[in-house]
């Protein structure tokens, strides 16, 4: 049976998934080193993996807002797996990270390429995973789902200096223990406007996705140049938007509730 032949079994599709929210849309191509990793995991070409995660495109309800389509000759098991992953974001992924660990401690060290990012400690073999995913000291696959989504890009200033940014948590890691894990939980922001968004001395308006700078700091802007350059000047500009994984209405929402006027 030849790989198009071959249907895609339900480990595959969530092996794929992974991988799918874990890389920017430029780099979803055959030549990537995480494609080429899993295509040695799993026994299919590269370029067949970089297809199916064009497929999971298709089924994400934000790129189809901007007209995005991805690719459209997908399965029944294709949306399954998508709905599993979507509606059940941090269980579903947490399954998939324990699958792929499974999946890759079986082969030899040789056969597996790993590619660390930049601040990432963490090794995706073996038991290393259960850490990253059950406590918060170990955030890297959360970052690396943010940062990917918003192309590596600070979504209020426009930083891409990778060892300055932040996978910032909408809703607080101790306030949900569902959406820990999700992307639509998550904002890429450098560390000072981390800290303040964490402070709720700015947000993000959940309707119009426009910056909102708390008064505490507008206040200063008159006799303050840093605060006015860093924090006044963008109050009312509309975010940098992701390439996929909208940021959460509702999450926004509890953001906003909670903001210092």
């Amino acid at each position: 049976m030849t790989e198009k032949q071959r249907t895609w079994t339900r480990e595959e599709l969530v092996l794929a998934i992974n991988l799918y929210a874990k890389l920017p849309f430029g780099k979803m191509h055959s030549r990537n080193a995480d494609i080429i990793q899993l295509s040695k995991l799993i026994e299919r070409t590269p370029s067949a993996i970089a297809r199916k995660l064009g497929n999971f495109a298709h089924f994400d309800p934000e790129l189809q807002k901007r007209g995005i389509k991805g690719l459209a000759n997908v399965g029944k098991l294709d949306r399954i797996v998508w709905d599993e992953f979507y509606n059940n974001w941090d269980d579903a992924f947490i399954e998939s990270e324990k699958l792929r660990a499974s999946i890759a401690s079986k082969l030899a060290v040789e056969d597996i390429v790993v590619e660390k990012e930049e601040n990432d400690a963490i090794d995706y073999i073996g038991e290393d995973v259960q850490r990253l995913v059950s406590t918060r000291k170990n955030q890297a696959v959360f970052r690396r789902l943010i940062l990917s989504s918003y192309n590596n890009t600070c979504c209020m200033t426009g930083i891409q200096t990778t060892a300055l940014l932040v996978a910032s948590h909408i809703i607080p890691w101790s306030e949900s223990v569902t959406d820990r894990l999700k992307p639509t939980n998550g904002l890429c922001l450098n560390a000072l406007h981390d800290k303040a968004f964490d402070k709720y001395l700015i947000t993000v308006q959940a309707e119009s996705l426009k910056i909102v700078v708390s008064s505490k700091l507008l206040l200063h802007k008159s006799d303050n140049e840093f605060l006015q350059q860093n924090f006044s000047a963008l109050n009312g500009k509309e975010i940098i938007m992701p390439q996929k994984f909208f940021p959460s209405t509702d999450a926004l929402k509890r953001h906003n509730d909670k903001f210092i006027l």
